[in-house]
């Protein structure tokens, strides 16, 4: 059995991991006694300014609650046979919709591709969406380095 060793990835192996979208967890922080929520979600990267921009399901009614300011943490993996390889990102959601639209938000959603993935009960034409981005306070690549056999 090979022994493994995680390290961290470059900046550039980071960029090409992310891409300019993909899918993650994102979980957000209830309160302290309960359990922090966490739904599979897809993102947008931008590597110019190493931000994340996420297309939501809009219901406040849910247990998500309202999500502007959130503190949040969002992980997204590979998968496959390759070494795994795992990006973390935690802060704060802001709101991206147009009434929050800044030049700088605009810019960013250019750099992006969202996918738009359907987990919903109900067809996508139905769902009400919301934007949000997260500029990361921390953000953490790390990748399975193998030794031996």
């Amino acid at each position: 059995m090979a022994e493994t060793n995680r390290a961290e990835m470059s900046d550039d192996d980071r960029e090409a991991f992310l891409g300019v979208g993909g899918t993650g967890v994102l979980s957000l922080a209830v309160d302290e006694e309960t359990a922090p929520y966490a739904a599979p979600v897809s993102y947008g990267y931008d590597p110019e300014e190493s931000v994340f921009y996420f297309r939501l399901a809009a219901n406040r009614d849910s247990e998500k609650g309202r999500l502007d300011g959130r503190p949040v943490t969002f992980v997204t993996y590979g998968d496959g046979d390759e070494p795994w390889k795992s990006v973390v990102a935690s802060g704060r959601l802001e709101d991206a919709s147009r009434e929050a639209i800044t030049s700088e938000v605009l810019d960013g959603f250019e750099r992006v591709d969202i996918p738009l993935v359907d987990v919903f009960d109900r067809p996508v034409r139905e769902v009400t969406f919301e934007f949000f981005r997260l500029v990361p306070d921390e953000l953490t690549a790390r990748e399975e380095l193998q030794r031996g056999t």
